[in-house]
């Protein structure tokens, strides 16, 4: 594999510019096109060393942009580094978050409300789902898992564990502080009330995969429940988690309705965030552990975001619901933060559907979703693509059937551009 990419970089760097200006092209793409997708190919093969590809395909994308195309670095990374900087810190702060959360005993009294039969499990899957809107998916993912661990006596069917993780990441696309995907669309413009759009599809496919995940799991193995009678909830911690979304939402609200003109100078969501976190440290003190690692993890997916920014986005095809239809099952196998990205640039969307598409698509395969390949970390019988998609199967199933009843009950409307495009950039173009 390692020297067929190589092959495929040589014979890049061999083709010839389509046109003065725009750089080389192979067989009508982009070479940035293709030294991307060899960085997306590379994180899908390389789960173990994301940041050293991601890193990679960084330099090399912007070398080539400097040597063939008179990219400015400078001056786009000026336009896009408050985006970037809200994103690392909110990722960073969300880490912080979710831990609080985990502390605050709430995922471990949460079971005791369960029905004792498959029911149990299908409210399982909506209590990730509901976690999942306002907690990372990955972090939403985990709780689920270690509540399944406990109540089915270690033994979870692994359609299960796609279930979950369908959960996770359908709870998180209609909600901007959900998932990274929509994050980055709410810290780039759009507005929340859009992307909720996306709960349409995604409690459709939630009610599909639930059902049918939680009689697979009932019987594979029953529910085992226990109450946890002596367990308290931690209010402080809870109230914390709450103070910190609060901060987050009411300066993005506050910021684009008093002071739009200066939401694009500074980065005000991720301090906020982060002054939420500051304030309440001698309340309770937040797992500092956990940064360095989240460190890591946030410089891999901005780097991937940062390459995404650099694409010709004018030669990719146009904005519709059979692209945000096809871009879900891409996601299953490619990260989904650098196809939000790609999509937030071109523009021309309907921002729900792409939520849901991304979001929830990203489900279908074990390493599709940072929540997939969280969760199979803890349950390693999950790695792999064939159980995944032979017991996981109702997972793609309840994707279609979802964004085609969201497309029946709300029609595809592209939202009207949310910022304005940069010089050259495909919003400029009408869509059809």
């Amino acid at each position: 594999m390692g020297r067929f990419l190589v092959r495929v970089l040589m014979l890049s760097f061999i083709a010839v510019p389509a046109y003065a200006g725009t750089g080389l092209v192979v067989a009508h793409i982009p070479l940035e096109f293709i030294l991307f997708a060899l960085t997306l190919i590379g994180v899908m093969l390389f789960h173990d060393k994301t940041l050293y590809v991601g890193l990679t395909g960084l330099a090399t994308i912007t070398l080539y942009k400097l040597s063939f195309t008179g990219f400015n670095v400078l001056g786009h990374l000026g336009h896009e580094w408050v985006m970037l900087a809200n994103l690392f810190c909110l990722l960073m702060g969300f880490a912080l978050l979710s831990r609080h959360f985990e502390k605050s005993h709430v995922p471990v009294v949460l079971p005791k409300y369960l029905p004792d039969d498959w029911r149990g499990g299908f409210m399982l899957l909506v209590m990730v789902f509901v976690l999942s809107s306002f907690l990372d998916n990955i972090a939403a993912a985990l709780i689920g898992g270690a509540m399944a661990h406990q109540l089915f006596k270690a033994k979870v069917h692994v359609g299960y564990l796609a279930a979950i993780v369908a959960a996770s990441n359908a709870g998180g696309s209609g909600s901007v502080v959900g998932d990274t995907t929509t994050t980055m669309m709410w810290i780039d413009g759009v507005k929340p009330l859009i992307v909720f759009d996306a709960y349409a599809a995604a409690v459709v496919a939630l009610c599909i995969v639930g059902v049918i995940a939680a009689k697979q799991q009932h019987a594979y193995s029953p529910i085992l429940k226990d109450a946890h009678g002596h367990t308290r909830v931690d209010r402080a911690r809870l109230g914390i988690v709450v103070l910190i979304l609060m901060f987050a939402i009411i300066t993005n609200v506050v910021v684009n309705t008093e002071f739009e003109s200066f939401s694009g100078s500074f980065p005000f969501i991720g301090v906020a965030v982060w002054l939420a976190i500051l304030l309440t440290v001698g309340l309770r003190r937040p797992d500092w552990e956990v940064l360095p690692e989240t460190f890591k993890g946030s410089i891999f997916l901005l780097s991937l975001v940062t390459c995404a920014s650099m694409m010709p986005v004018e030669r990719l095809p146009l904005a519709s619901w059979h692209t945000a239809l096809g871009l879900g099952f891409v996601s299953a196998v490619f990260d989904n933060i650098p196809l939000t990205a790609l999509a937030l640039r071109q523009g021309g969307y309907d921002w729900g559907f792409l939520a849901y598409a991304v979001g929830f698509g990203g489900s279908m395969v074990w390493f599709g979703s940072s929540a997939g390949v969280a969760l199979s970390n803890m349950f390693p019988e999950a790695k792999s693509v064939r159980l995944w998609l032979r017991q996981g199967w109702h997972v793609t199933f309840a994707y279609v059937v979802g964004f085609f009843f969201m497309l029946a009950l709300l029609g595809w409307h592209p939202d009207a551009p949310h910022k304005m495009p940069p010089t050259g950039s495909v919003a400029n173009i009408k869509v059809h």
